[in-house]
């Protein structure tokens, strides 16, 4: 929890059509809170070429400040759709390595609960989503990840309706955990 202001981040993080911003979007009006969008999203819809090492830099930098300026709005809640670790994940599979800057602030900037959402939608065709046949993959890759930061996470299953139903099951469960 950031202590300044008692605000909770929840990330909303896992594989490529996922439903993460459709989710993010859901659960802060269902929470009555602001949500961050992935800053990455916005970024590369304005490349012009393929991402290069310091594409992911800037994606990373970007992410941060997107956060910092949307946290004061938040209301209790702050719910993320993804985090920089995307940045590590998606350098690791495109060059081999994460910028040192990710790795070095990545136990810097922790969440209070990430919700894992599971590969169980089907693929949706988007120009900015390159891996249709690797989802398992990168579920995999998520639960390292999230393993490796001794992060609390939930895996968030299910379709239509239940998919919401159960993270914001999972949000209320964590809430509840503090009283």
């Amino acid at each position: 929890m950031n202590k300044q202001n008692n605000i909770f981040k929840i990330a909303i993080v896992g594989p490529e059509s996922t439903g993460k911003s459709t989710m993010s979007k859901y659960l802060a009006e269902h929470f009555n809170t602001v949500w961050v969008p992935e800053f990455a999203r916005g970024y590369c819809e304005n490349l012009k070429g393929d991402y290069t090492w310091q594409d992911e830099i800037n994606m990373f930098y970007g992410q941060l400040e997107l956060e910092k300026e949307l946290e004061p709005q938040a209301n209790k809640l702050l719910i993320c759709d993804t985090t920089f670790i995307t940045v590590k994940i998606w350098s690791d599979q495109l060059f081999g390595k994460s910028p040192q800057e990710v790795l070095d602030e990545l136990p810097k900037h922790p969440y209070d609960l990430y919700l894992l959402l599971n590969i169980d939608l089907p693929w949706e065709d988007d120009p900015l989503r390159d891996f249709p046949n690797m989802r398992e993959h990168f579920m995999d890759v998520w639960h390292q990840e999230l393993q490796a930061l001794n992060a609390r996470y939930t895996v968030i299953s299910g379709t239509g309706p239940e998919r919401y139903t159960n993270a914001v099951a999972a949000i209320e469960d964590f809430l509840n955990s503090f009283h």
